[in-house]
């Protein structure tokens, strides 16, 4: 099983306004596990950025301006994530993401990524922990996975980070549900040989038989004695 963790950095949060892509990162993962292929480029928005966006990713306008369009990039990311549906696209807050993608693609003349390859890790933290916060600092706390080099977001850095807090939250769902192990059953055996001991002979001597028969006889209204039998039958 492919999949591919994914993580876009962009000029604002309105991809229908104008906004743009600067900053793609990409994880390869195997059966979940990093097979050490990752894609990361930076891109030419064409337009400027405020300062409220440049203090988030870090990334300037002096800095973006020689660096590649999307169009010259697109074949490139294509190639790298693959066509195939099952490969799937692990990203956090994925219509975010999708969105911008499919709009630079639609722009560059692509077809447009289909919202079935994506996994969205944001909802699947919502459904584990509800109630807790499930942005991606908050899951690197729980699953102590180390983000102080986050000053500031880069999609290749927080691709990473999401690798590890989406294997934590898979292997989590692992134990929880892998099949308990079925304890060997005890059969009992029925035809278990026992040795027979002899009988053993109890003797009551002649004083105990006679201090027995003086107990008896202190004993009024018994109900051994004929008389007392007959009458208890009568009541």
């Amino acid at each position: 099983m492919r999949e591919i963790v994914l993580d876009t950095e962009t000029t604002g949060t309105n991809a229908d306004g104008g906004d743009r892509i600067v900053d793609i990162g990409c994880i390869e993962l195997i059966d979940h596990r990093p097979t050490g292929r990752r894609y990361q480029v930076y891109i030419n928005p064409e337009r400027q950025m405020d300062q409220e966006v440049i203090n988030i990713h870090g990334l300037t306008n002096e800095f973006l301006a020689d660096k590649p369009k999307f169009a010259d990039i697109a074949d490139d990311f294509l190639e790298f994530i693959g066509s195939n549906p099952d490969d799937k696209l692990v990203i956090h807050n994925a219509p975010f993401d999708m969105k911008f993608l499919n709009m630079e693609l639609k722009k560059a003349g692509k077809s447009c990524l289909s919202m079935d390859r994506a996994v969205d890790t944001l909802i699947m933290a919502r459904r584990k922990y509800p109630g807790a916060p499930a942005n991606l600092d908050a899951l690197c706390k729980r699953f102590n996975v180390d983000s102080s080099r986050r000053t500031v977001h880069g999609a290749l850095l927080d691709s990473e980070l999401l690798v590890d807090v989406y294997l934590g939250m898979i292997l989590d769902k692992e134990l929880k549900f892998q099949p308990i192990e079925k304890k060997e059953k005890i059969v009992k055996n029925k035809n278990v040989s026992r040795e027979t001991l002899p009988p053993r002979e109890f003797k009551i001597s002649e004083e105990e038989i006679a201090a027995h028969q003086v107990f008896i006889e202190k004993i009024k209204n018994n109900l051994w004695t004929s008389s007392n039998i007959e009458q208890s039958e009568k009541q």
